[in-house]
């Protein structure tokens, strides 16, 4: 049996893999991993607008993974729509870069669950191969991690590289063009950052427990037996 200090660890260690896990899920389903602002090019050249009539012809964009909404502001008011990028956007994207994000995180899920898994047999008891021990649940965790950070390095390079945020403001725009004047990072993506730190915390935790600490040991008081002891 693991010592109360391991399965201490083991167990908080198991408890971050599955937050881990519920953070990915979380952000996959969010529709929020980019906002920006976007300006209907065509309609400011068309009026010769300046910038304080700009404001009438900027709007705003938001989409995830598998959908998003946007503001037209062309001149006559704002026009909400919103957007699915499965099955007819993807054409307009970079298809093949955005399946593989999706293929990443779905991965680092399966690798978040296993570690959580081989986290909760550590706690329990000591394993008999060394795969099933620390060496496995740190694996696991590296993997996780691994593709996490592969997604969200992937996305950036979609967005920054392949002019994401561009490409899906003018889906569909036959008559006006838009432009991004600025685009952030939100909260799902953060949150997917966090999950990969909480697998780096996991390794670190795995670490420590392979650590042998030294045993504080008391010293136990000689006792001193006398001959008047003997005779009493």
């Amino acid at each position: 049996m693991p010592g109360c200090f391991k399965k201490t660890l083991f167990a908080l260690a198991s408890l971050i893999s599955f937050a881990s896990f519920i953070l990915i899920v979380v952000a996959m389903g969010t529709p929020k991993w980019i906002t920006g602002k976007i300006l209907c090019k065509t309609g400011a050249d068309l009026v010769n607008a300046t910038d304080p009539e700009l404001v009438k012809f900027i709007g705003e964009i938001y989409y995830g993974l598998f959908r998003g909404g946007k503001i037209r502001q062309c001149g006559l008011g704002g026009r909400r729509s919103k957007f699915t990028i499965f099955p007819h956007m993807v054409k307009k994207l970079n298809t093949g870069l955005h399946v593989v994000i999706i293929m990443f995180l779905c991965v680092a899920i399966f690798f978040s669950l296993v570690s959580f898994g081989f986290c909760i047999l550590n706690a329990i008891k000591v394993p008999y191969r060394a795969i099933n021990g620390p060496a496995g649940a740190c694996l696991w965790n590296f993997l996780a991690g691994g593709f996490v950070v592969l997604a969200v390095t992937s996305f950036m390079a979609a967005v920054k590289l392949h002019h994401l945020t561009e490409r899906i403001a003018n889906f569909r725009e036959n008559v006006f063009r838009f432009v991004i004047l600025e685009e952030c990072f939100e909260d799902c993506f953060w949150i997917c950052v966090a999950s990969a730190t909480a697998h780096a915390v996991n390794l670190l935790l795995i670490a420590i427990t392979g650590i042998n600490f030294p045993k504080i040991k008391t010293k136990t008081e000689e006792v001193n037996v006398t001959a008047e002891d003997i005779m009493y």
